[in-house]
Protein backbone atom coordinates (compact mmCIF):
# COMPACT_ATOMS: atom_id res chain seq x y z
CA UNK A 1 0.00 0.00 0.00
CA UNK A 2 1.20 3.91 -0.62
CA UNK A 3 1.04 6.44 1.56
CA UNK A 4 1.14 10.03 0.91
CA UNK A 5 3.42 12.29 2.87
CA UNK A 6 2.88 15.90 1.92
CA UNK A 7 6.03 17.70 2.97
CA UNK A 8 5.05 21.45 3.42
CA UNK A 9 8.19 23.36 3.52
CA UNK A 10 9.71 24.64 0.37
CA UNK A 11 13.39 23.26 -0.15
CA UNK A 12 15.78 23.47 -2.83
CA UNK A 13 16.52 20.83 -5.63
CA UNK A 14 18.93 19.05 -3.77
CA UNK A 15 17.32 18.88 -0.24
CA UNK A 16 14.43 17.06 -2.29
CA UNK A 17 16.47 14.68 -4.15
CA UNK A 18 17.87 13.32 -0.74
CA UNK A 19 14.58 13.46 0.80
CA UNK A 20 13.54 11.30 -2.13
CA UNK A 21 16.59 8.83 -2.02
CA UNK A 22 15.54 8.21 1.89
CA UNK A 23 12.13 7.92 1.59
CA UNK A 24 10.89 4.44 1.51
CA UNK A 25 9.08 2.87 -0.92
CA UNK A 26 5.83 2.80 0.37
CA UNK A 27 5.31 6.88 0.77
CA UNK A 28 4.31 8.80 -2.58
CA UNK A 29 5.77 12.48 -1.36
CA UNK A 30 4.94 15.89 -2.80
CA UNK A 31 6.76 19.31 -1.97
CA UNK A 32 5.54 22.72 -1.45
CA UNK A 33 6.66 25.49 -3.98
CA UNK A 34 5.60 28.22 -1.79
CA UNK A 35 3.98 28.93 2.02
CA UNK A 36 1.34 30.73 0.67
CA UNK A 37 -2.04 29.31 2.40
CA UNK A 38 -3.82 28.20 -0.48
CA UNK A 39 -0.71 26.29 -1.99
CA UNK A 40 -0.37 24.30 1.08
CA UNK A 41 -4.05 23.32 1.54
CA UNK A 42 -3.90 21.84 -1.80
CA UNK A 43 -0.90 19.95 -0.97
CA UNK A 44 -2.14 18.77 2.29
CA UNK A 45 -5.96 17.75 0.93
CA UNK A 46 -4.80 14.24 -0.20
CA UNK A 47 -1.87 13.56 2.53
CA UNK A 48 -2.00 10.96 4.65
CA UNK A 49 0.64 12.66 6.59
CA UNK A 50 2.06 15.56 7.06
CA UNK A 51 6.00 16.53 7.42
CA UNK A 52 6.18 20.64 8.30
CA UNK A 53 9.19 22.45 9.82
CA UNK A 54 8.66 26.24 9.45
CA UNK A 55 5.55 25.86 8.08
CA UNK A 56 2.16 26.14 9.99
CA UNK A 57 0.15 23.76 10.93
CA UNK A 58 -3.30 25.37 11.57
CA UNK A 59 -7.00 24.51 11.53
CA UNK A 60 -8.03 25.74 7.85
CA UNK A 61 -4.98 22.60 6.85
CA UNK A 62 -6.01 20.11 8.71
CA UNK A 63 -9.70 19.88 8.03
CA UNK A 64 -8.99 20.30 4.42
CA UNK A 65 -7.00 17.16 5.04
CA UNK A 66 -9.50 14.60 4.91
CA UNK A 67 -6.82 11.56 4.84
CA UNK A 68 -4.16 12.70 7.30
CA UNK A 69 -3.36 10.19 10.16
CA UNK A 70 -0.19 11.78 11.48
CA UNK A 71 1.83 15.36 11.37
CA UNK A 72 5.80 14.28 11.63
CA UNK A 73 7.68 18.11 12.74
CA UNK A 74 11.07 17.88 10.72
CA UNK A 75 12.33 19.34 14.26
CA UNK A 76 10.95 19.65 17.13
CA UNK A 77 9.59 23.05 17.80
CA UNK A 78 5.28 23.09 17.49
CA UNK A 79 4.56 26.74 18.32
CA UNK A 80 3.01 26.76 14.78
CA UNK A 81 1.05 23.42 15.22
CA UNK A 82 -2.41 23.49 15.84
CA UNK A 83 -2.93 21.33 18.69
CA UNK A 84 -6.66 21.14 19.69
CA UNK A 85 -7.40 20.37 16.20
CA UNK A 86 -4.88 17.45 15.74
CA UNK A 87 -6.69 16.45 19.21
CA UNK A 88 -10.06 16.95 18.30
CA UNK A 89 -9.67 14.97 14.57
CA UNK A 90 -7.68 11.92 16.58
CA UNK A 91 -3.92 12.87 14.58
CA UNK A 92 -0.86 12.00 15.80
CA UNK A 93 1.69 14.30 16.42
CA UNK A 94 5.67 13.15 16.58
CA UNK A 95 8.81 14.76 16.69
CA UNK A 96 12.34 14.46 15.52
CA UNK A 97 14.03 14.90 19.01
CA UNK A 98 17.75 15.44 19.18
CA UNK A 99 18.03 15.43 15.52
CA UNK A 100 18.97 19.06 14.93
CA UNK A 101 20.60 19.67 18.10
CA UNK A 102 24.18 19.27 16.99
CA UNK A 103 23.73 21.55 14.06
CA UNK A 104 22.61 23.87 16.08
CA UNK A 105 24.64 23.98 18.69
CA UNK A 106 27.56 24.62 16.46
CA UNK A 107 25.66 27.52 15.59
CA UNK A 108 24.91 28.73 18.95
CA UNK A 109 29.27 28.53 19.49
CA UNK A 110 29.55 30.40 16.22
CA UNK A 111 27.25 33.41 16.87
CA UNK A 112 29.28 33.46 20.46
CA UNK A 113 32.54 33.92 18.67
CA UNK A 114 31.19 35.69 15.91
CA UNK A 115 29.95 38.28 18.31
CA UNK A 116 32.91 38.55 21.08
CA UNK A 117 35.59 38.85 17.78
CA UNK A 118 32.84 41.26 15.87
CA UNK A 119 33.43 38.64 12.89
CA UNK A 120 31.16 40.12 10.21
CA UNK A 121 31.54 43.72 11.29
CA UNK A 122 35.34 43.42 10.48
CA UNK A 123 34.97 41.42 7.39
CA UNK A 124 32.87 44.14 6.12
CA UNK A 125 35.62 46.69 7.30
CA UNK A 126 38.18 44.70 5.00
CA UNK A 127 36.29 44.50 2.24
CA UNK A 128 36.24 48.49 2.21
CA UNK A 129 39.95 49.03 2.26
CA UNK A 130 40.26 49.01 6.42
CA UNK A 131 42.73 47.07 8.34
CA UNK A 132 40.90 47.51 11.77
CA UNK A 133 43.62 45.55 13.91
CA UNK A 134 43.45 48.08 16.81
CA UNK A 135 40.18 48.42 17.18
CA UNK A 136 39.84 44.63 17.42
CA UNK A 137 41.82 44.65 20.40
CA UNK A 138 40.20 47.17 22.43
CA UNK A 139 36.67 45.59 21.53
CA UNK A 140 36.92 41.85 20.93
CA UNK A 141 37.03 38.88 23.85
CA UNK A 142 37.43 35.41 24.33
CA UNK A 143 34.84 32.62 25.52
CA UNK A 144 37.84 31.70 27.63
CA UNK A 145 37.53 32.30 31.65
CA UNK A 146 33.62 33.23 30.70
CA UNK A 147 30.51 32.01 32.39
CA UNK A 148 28.54 30.73 29.72
CA UNK A 149 24.84 30.77 31.06
CA UNK A 150 22.24 28.06 28.96
CA UNK A 151 18.72 29.10 29.69
CA UNK A 152 17.56 24.86 28.88
CA UNK A 153 19.53 22.15 28.89
CA UNK A 154 17.35 19.73 26.57
CA UNK A 155 19.01 18.35 23.73
CA UNK A 156 20.41 21.35 22.07
CA UNK A 157 21.46 22.60 25.64
CA UNK A 158 23.24 19.19 26.42
CA UNK A 159 25.02 19.93 23.41
CA UNK A 160 25.82 23.13 23.02
CA UNK A 161 27.39 22.11 26.70
CA UNK A 162 29.29 19.39 25.35
CA UNK A 163 30.78 21.64 22.76
CA UNK A 164 31.93 24.25 25.16
CA UNK A 165 34.09 22.10 26.99
CA UNK A 166 37.35 22.57 24.89
CA UNK A 167 36.98 26.37 25.52
CA UNK A 168 38.00 26.36 29.34
CA UNK A 169 34.33 28.58 30.44
CA UNK A 170 32.22 28.38 32.99
CA UNK A 171 28.91 26.53 32.23
CA UNK A 172 26.12 27.47 34.07
CA UNK A 173 22.50 26.36 33.46
CA UNK A 174 18.54 26.77 34.14
CA UNK A 175 15.64 24.36 33.26
CA UNK A 176 12.40 23.95 34.51
CA UNK A 177 13.85 20.36 35.38
CA UNK A 178 16.76 20.20 37.20
CA UNK A 179 18.62 17.45 35.38
CA UNK A 180 20.40 14.02 37.68
CA UNK A 181 23.57 14.47 39.19
CA UNK A 182 25.50 12.15 36.41
CA UNK A 183 24.26 14.25 33.60
CA UNK A 184 25.38 17.44 35.40
CA UNK A 185 28.63 16.01 35.95
CA UNK A 186 29.26 14.28 32.78
CA UNK A 187 28.86 17.73 31.07
CA UNK A 188 30.37 19.44 34.15
CA UNK A 189 27.49 22.37 34.20
CA UNK A 190 26.44 23.81 37.32
CA UNK A 191 22.17 24.32 38.38
CA UNK A 192 21.47 28.29 39.35
CA UNK A 193 18.52 29.73 39.49
CA UNK A 194 16.81 32.03 36.65
CA UNK A 195 17.89 35.03 38.70
CA UNK A 196 21.58 33.72 39.77
CA UNK A 197 22.01 32.69 35.63
CA UNK A 198 21.36 36.55 34.44
CA UNK A 199 22.91 37.95 37.43
CA UNK A 200 26.43 36.38 37.02
CA UNK A 201 26.46 35.38 33.22
CA UNK A 202 28.79 36.78 30.40
CA UNK A 203 27.05 35.44 27.65
CA UNK A 204 23.19 33.62 27.84
CA UNK A 205 22.24 31.25 25.66
CA UNK A 206 18.23 30.94 24.71
CA UNK A 207 17.40 26.46 24.33
CA UNK A 208 13.88 26.76 25.37
CA UNK A 209 10.34 26.22 23.44
CA UNK A 210 8.24 28.95 22.91
CA UNK A 211 4.91 29.01 25.30
CA UNK A 212 2.96 31.21 27.37
CA UNK A 213 5.14 30.61 30.13
CA UNK A 214 8.48 31.50 27.97
CA UNK A 215 7.15 34.17 25.71
CA UNK A 216 9.02 37.64 26.14
CA UNK A 217 10.91 35.83 28.92
CA UNK A 218 13.74 38.06 27.59
CA UNK A 219 12.20 42.21 28.09
CA UNK A 220 13.09 45.32 30.07
CA UNK A 221 13.06 43.20 33.56
CA UNK A 222 15.32 40.18 32.79
CA UNK A 223 17.68 42.28 30.46
CA UNK A 224 17.92 44.87 33.41
CA UNK A 225 19.48 41.66 35.65
CA UNK A 226 21.83 41.00 33.34
CA UNK A 227 25.15 41.97 33.44
CA UNK A 228 26.74 45.28 32.16
CA UNK A 229 28.48 44.02 28.85
CA UNK A 230 26.99 40.47 28.84
CA UNK A 231 25.65 39.06 24.94
CA UNK A 232 22.90 37.61 24.14
CA UNK A 233 22.38 34.50 21.84
CA UNK A 234 18.90 33.53 20.58
CA UNK A 235 18.96 29.98 18.82
CA UNK A 236 15.12 28.53 19.74
CA UNK A 237 12.35 31.36 19.02
CA UNK A 238 11.81 34.46 18.25
CA UNK A 239 8.52 34.88 20.21
CA UNK A 240 11.22 34.29 23.46
CA UNK A 241 12.82 37.83 23.12
CA UNK A 242 11.35 41.64 23.36
CA UNK A 243 13.04 42.09 20.57
CA UNK A 244 13.08 46.59 21.06
CA UNK A 245 14.03 46.23 24.69
CA UNK A 246 16.77 44.00 23.50
CA UNK A 247 17.83 46.69 20.70
CA UNK A 248 17.99 49.33 23.65
CA UNK A 249 20.07 47.21 25.82
CA UNK A 250 22.44 46.85 22.30
CA UNK A 251 22.75 50.48 21.59
CA UNK A 252 22.97 51.68 25.07
CA UNK A 253 25.60 49.60 26.10
CA UNK A 254 24.09 47.21 28.26
CA UNK A 255 24.42 44.27 26.40
CA UNK A 256 27.89 44.17 24.63
CA UNK A 257 25.85 42.36 21.49
CA UNK A 258 23.17 39.78 20.29
CA UNK A 259 23.66 36.80 18.53
CA UNK A 260 19.97 36.02 16.78
CA UNK A 261 18.87 32.80 14.45
CA UNK A 262 15.10 33.20 15.67
CA UNK A 263 13.09 36.52 15.24
CA UNK A 264 9.16 37.57 15.59
CA UNK A 265 8.08 37.97 13.06
CA UNK A 266 10.42 36.19 10.46
CA UNK A 267 11.68 37.37 8.45
CA UNK A 268 12.10 40.28 10.78
CA UNK A 269 10.59 43.71 9.57
CA UNK A 270 12.63 45.90 7.30
CA UNK A 271 12.54 48.29 10.20
CA UNK A 272 13.86 46.13 12.65
CA UNK A 273 15.89 48.25 14.90
CA UNK A 274 17.89 44.89 15.31
CA UNK A 275 18.94 45.65 11.33
CA UNK A 276 21.07 48.80 12.11
CA UNK A 277 23.16 47.47 15.31
CA UNK A 278 26.81 46.13 13.91
CA UNK A 279 26.88 44.41 17.59
CA UNK A 280 24.13 42.07 16.54
CA UNK A 281 24.19 39.24 14.25
CA UNK A 282 21.81 37.93 12.68
CA UNK A 283 21.00 34.04 10.61
CA UNK A 284 18.14 33.47 9.46
CA UNK A 285 16.33 30.79 11.47
CA UNK A 286 19.19 28.34 9.55
CA UNK A 287 20.60 26.72 13.00
CA UNK A 288 19.68 22.90 11.15
CA UNK A 289 19.98 23.85 7.92
CA UNK A 290 23.10 22.17 6.91
CA UNK A 291 23.01 19.78 4.24
CA UNK A 292 24.77 16.76 5.50
CA UNK A 293 22.01 16.40 8.34
CA UNK A 294 19.04 16.21 5.68
CA UNK A 295 19.15 12.51 5.37
CA UNK A 296 19.85 11.64 8.82
CA UNK A 297 16.80 14.01 9.71
CA UNK A 298 14.49 12.33 6.52
CA UNK A 299 15.58 8.82 8.18
CA UNK A 300 14.40 9.71 11.71
CA UNK A 301 11.24 11.27 10.28
CA UNK A 302 9.98 8.70 7.97
CA UNK A 303 11.03 6.08 10.30
CA UNK A 304 8.83 7.32 12.85
CA UNK A 305 5.66 7.45 9.98
CA UNK A 306 6.52 3.53 9.89
CA UNK A 307 6.34 2.87 13.73
CA UNK A 308 2.86 4.48 13.63
CA UNK A 309 1.89 2.54 10.47
CA UNK A 310 2.92 -0.55 12.40
CA UNK A 311 1.76 0.51 15.69
CA UNK A 312 4.88 0.70 16.93
CA UNK A 313 6.35 3.35 19.81
CA UNK A 314 7.93 6.23 18.79
CA UNK A 315 11.32 6.82 20.26
CA UNK A 316 11.14 8.69 23.37
CA UNK A 317 10.55 11.89 23.81
CA UNK A 318 9.23 11.98 19.68
CA UNK A 319 5.30 11.63 20.84
CA UNK A 320 3.43 14.55 21.43
CA UNK A 321 0.01 13.22 20.72
CA UNK A 322 -0.95 9.52 20.11
CA UNK A 323 -3.89 9.94 17.68
CA UNK A 324 -6.08 6.91 17.67
CA UNK A 325 -4.17 4.73 15.76
CA UNK A 326 -2.80 3.40 12.75
CA UNK A 327 -5.48 1.60 11.76
CA UNK A 328 -8.39 4.03 12.49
Amino acid sequence: MTYRVACLDVWSDAVREIVRRTAPAEFELSFASSYESETQRALAEPADFLVPGFASVDAALVERAPRLRMVQKWGIGIDSIDLDVLRRRGIALGIAAGCNAGPVAELTIALMLAVYRRIPYVNREMRLGRWPTSEMRETCFQIAGKTIGLLGLGHIGRMVARRLAGFDAQIIYFDARRADAVTESALKVTYKSLNDLLATSDIVSLHLPLSDATSGLIGVTTIAQMKDGAVLINTSRGGLVDEASLADAVRSGKLRGAGLDAFDPEPPAANSPLLALDRVVLTPHAGGGVFDNVAPVARHVFGNLLRYLRGEPLPPGDLILPGVGANA
